[in-house]
């Protein structure tokens, strides 16, 4: 369990801990990364069958003829889903400095995962998480300033990590446009091609 020390007056803060099986260390190689924790932690990846962020990830996956139902089935599929602000928004929007916060969080999360070739950064947020994560680690923004239909399909690698910025996949019922359904489903269809 990674326990927050911060108190972001812009999230509401939760107790949420999913517990993975140390037995997965070894076998990711990648990691998912949404946005935000949601506001029932029910609809969070790790929930039953009506899990409302597991239900949209599998819509993507089915969509691209992998049938996987339970956070297991990523699992065991060597994929792992996570989010990068482990609280739930208050608002539409959070700030830097809170994103910054919980990016400490989120490294400790992917460095429990060794064998890691692909992350998708499933949003503003993510992409935000991460680029913390490796300006504190490595002196580098790994995925540059911009428009997320603008660098999506271009090539960001780092420390033998592909990287591919999307959209999230965790809005209520997909209540995205369908051009940027599509932009996820080509994302995650390339990074699934790059993991094999």
């Amino acid at each position: 369990m990674i326990n927050c020390q911060f108190a972001c007056s812009d999230v509401t803060i939760q107790n949420h801990s999913m517990q993975i099986d140390p037995m997965y260390y070894e076998i990711i190689e990648m990691i998912m990364i949404s946005e935000a924790f949601p506001a029932n932690s029910s609809d969070y990846f790790d929930g039953d069958g009506s899990s409302k962020y597991l239900k949209n990830t599998n819509h993507v996956f089915g969509a691209l003829g992998y049938p996987f139902v339970t956070f297991e089935d990523y699992l065991n599929h060597g994929i792992y889903l996570t989010t990068a602000l482990k609280c739930t928004k208050k608002d539409y929007l959070v700030s830097t400095k809170t994103i910054e916060n919980c990016s400490f969080l989120l490294e400790k999360e992917i460095d429990l995962f060794p064998n890691v070739k692909v992350m998708m950064l499933m949003g503003d947020f993510a992409i935000k998480a991460v680029n913390f994560i490796w300006k504190r680690k490595y002196k580098e923004r790994v995925i540059p300033a911009g428009s997320t239909y603008k660098i999506r399909n271009e090539k960001f690698e780092s420390q033998g990590i592909r990287f591919f910025p999307s959209y999230t996949q965790t809005g209520d019922s997909f209540g995205i446009e369908k051009v940027k359904v599509d932009m996820i489903l080509d994302d995650t269809r390339k990074a699934m091609e790059f993991m094999k």
